[in-house]
C-alpha cells in the first residue's frame, strides 16, 4: 500500500501545481473557468466556490485540467451558456489578448519549475550536503599514459562545467553521447595544485544502453570519489564539540599531515597511537589552530574506535539554498530537453524513460528511503513534467503556444481544420509515448 499511496501523493501534488498555475493565471486574466480538476474521467467529488468555478477530484489519478470558458464550449453546449452572467459570457479564452492567452498555457510549467526551486531549497537548507572529490585512480586509457593525468589529480571539469559529484560527471558525460571529437578534461594537479586542461579524442561516445547507465566508467581511469574534509555537523558533547570545531570548518591538516579528503582524516585517526590531535582549519578567511584530545566509542560491529565526532558536509543558509535550488532547477531542466533530443536522434537510449509504473516504483521506494529522499524525487518529476509540458507538441503546452506563435504570425487562428489535425498528431504521439513508457516499465521486471 504505500507504493500506491506515495505515488497518488507524488502525482497529486505534482498535477495539482501544474493546473494551478493555468487556473490563478487564467483566472488573473479575467478568463472564466468551468472546472478545475485533479485527475481524468468520472468525477468523484465537487465543490463549488462564489466565481462559478467547480473544483473536482476525478476517478483516474493520472492528470488533471482546467476546462476555461472558450468559444468552441459556447457552441456546443447551449446548458453552460445557462448557468453563467453576462461578464462571465464575454470572458472566453479567445477574447483575451495573445500574450495573455500565452502567459495562461506557460504558467503550468512555471508553477513545476517554482515547485522544485522551493522543494530544493527546502531539502538543500534541512540537510547536511557531502561535497565530492572526483578523483583520478588507475589509468586505463593509453592515449591518458601518454599524457600528464596523474594518479591523485581531481577531475574539476568536463567540457568547461564544473563537476563536484558523480551526479554532475554523468550528466555531462550524457550529454556529450553520440558525440565524435573532443572531450575536454579540467585536471588540477595534486603535484602542483594548478588546473591544467586535457582533450580526450571520442568517437560516437557512449554508443551503447551499458556505456549510458555507468558514463563514468569511460573516461579512461578509474573513478575514486571522496568526500572533502569539510564539517557539516558537530555531535554534540564530543571532542570536536568541546573543543571548538565548527560547522562548515574544513581541516587542512592533523599533526602537521596535510589531509585531502574526509578519508585521509578518518584513517590518519583510526591508526593515531596519541592521545590529542593538532588541527589546522581553514574558517571563512581565516586559518584555526586547535588541540583536542581523542573520544573512545563502540561502533556496530562491537569493536573499539576513537573519534573527534564530526559529519562530513556543508550547511548551506537559508539563501544559498535557494540560490543553488534555482541552479539545480535550471541545470536538471536544460540537460531533461537536452537527453530528450538526444533519444529523439537515437544518441541516448530510452531505458530510463518511465511510465505510471515506473513512477509508482520510484516513489514507493524513495517514500521507505525517508521524507527528504521522497522530496527529492518530486522536485525531479516537476522538472521532467515542466519541460516535457513545453515540448511543441500539440495537446501539450508547448504546442498550444506554438498555435499561438502561429496567430500571431499570420493575425489570424489557425484554419480549424489543420488545428483538428494537429490536435489528432498530438494525441497520437502522447499515447505513443504513454504506451512505449509502460512497456519500458513491464520489460523491467523480465
Amino acid at each position: 500500500m504505500i507504493y500506491l499511496f506515495s505515488a497518488i501523493v507524488l502525482l497529486g501534488v505534482l498535477i495539482a501545481i501544474h493546473e494551478y498555475g493555468h487556473f490563478i493565471v487564467a483566472r488573473l486574466c479575467n478568463v472564466h473557468v468551468y472546472r478545475f480538476s485533479i485527475g481524468m474521467g468520472p468525477v468523484v467529488f465537487k465543490k463549488l466556490d462564489k466565481h462559478g468555478t467547480e473544483f473536482a477530484l476525478s476517478a483516474l489519478p493520472l492528470g488533471g485540467y482546467v476546462a476555461m470558458h472558450t468559444e468552441k464550449a459556447s457552441e456546443e453546449s447551449a446548458e453552460l451558456l445557462t448557468s453563467l452572467n453576462e461578464e462571465q459570457l464575454a470572458n472566453t479564452f479567445e477574447s483575451k489578448p495573445i500574450w495573455q492567452r500565452a502567459s495562461i498555457m506557460l504558467a503550468g510549467p512555471v508553477a513545476n519549475f517554482l515547485l522544485s526551486i522551493c522543494i530544493l531549497s527546502i531539502i538543500f537548507s534541512n540537510s547536511v550536503e557531502r561535497q565530492f572529490i572526483p578523483m583520478v585512480g588507475g589509468i586505463t586509457s593509453s592515449y591518458l599514459l601518454e599524457s600528464d593525468l596523474q594518479e591523485g589529480d581531481t577531475l574539476a571539469s568536463i567540457n568547461g562545467k564544473k563537476v563536484l559529484s558523480v551526479q554532475d560527471i554523468r550528466l555531462e558525460l550524457l550529454s556529450f553521447s553520440g558525440s565524435s571529437g573532443a572531450l575536454e578534461l579540467g585536471i588540477l594537479s595534486a603535484a602542483t595544485e594548478l588546473e591544467y586542461r586535457i582533450d580526450v579524442p571520442v568517437n560516437n561516445f557512449l554508443d551503447s544502453s551499458e556505456s549510458q547507465a555507468s558514463p563514468e566508467n569511460f573516461l579512461g581511469f578509474d573513478l575514486l570519489v571522496k568526500l572533502q574534509p569539510t564539517i557539516g555537523g558537530v555531535l554534540k558533547d564530543s571532542p570536536a564539540d568541546l573543543n571548538g570545531l565548527k560547522v562548515n570548518d574544513r581541516i587542512l591538516s592533523v599533526n602537521n599531515k596535510s589531509i585531502q579528503s574526509y578519508e585521509d582524516l578518518s584513517a590518519f585517526i583510526s591508526g593515531y597511537t596519541g592521545s590529542s590531535l593538532d588541527f589546522e582549519v581553514q574558517r571563512g578567511d581565516r586559518m584555526v589552530s586547535l588541540n583536542m584530545p581523542l573520544a573512545v566509542r563502540t561502533n556496530a560491529e562491537g569493536i573499539e574506535e576513537r573519534y573527534i565526532g564530526i559529519i562530513p558536509g556543508i550547511q548551506r543558509s537559508i539563501l544559498s539554498s535557494i540560490f543553488k535550488g534555482v541552479y539545480e532547477t535550471y541545470n536538471l531542466s536544460s540537460k531533461t530537453l537536452m537527453f530528450v533530443g538526444k533519444m529523439l536522434v537515437g544518441d541516448l537510449g530510452t531505458q530510463n524513460l518511465s511510465g505510471p509504473i515506473g513512477i509508482v516504483q520510484m516513489a514507493g521506494d524513495t517514500a521507505k528511503a525517508g521524507f527528504l529522499p521522497f522530496l527529492y524525487l518530486m522536485a525531479l518529476l516537476s522538472i521532467s513534467l515542466g519541460v516535457l509540458n513545453l515540448l511543441p507538441i500539440p495537446v501539450l503546452d508547448g504546442g498550444q503556444l506554438v498555435m499561438l506563435g502561429v496567430e500571431a504570425a499570420r493575425g489570424s487562428p489557425m484554419p480549424e481544420r489543420m488545428e483538428n489535425a494537429f490536435f489528432m498528431f498530438g494525441w497520437v504521439a502522447v499515447g505513443s509515448l504513454m504506451i512505449f513508457a509502460i512497456f519500458n516499465d513491464i520489460s523491467k521486471f523480465f
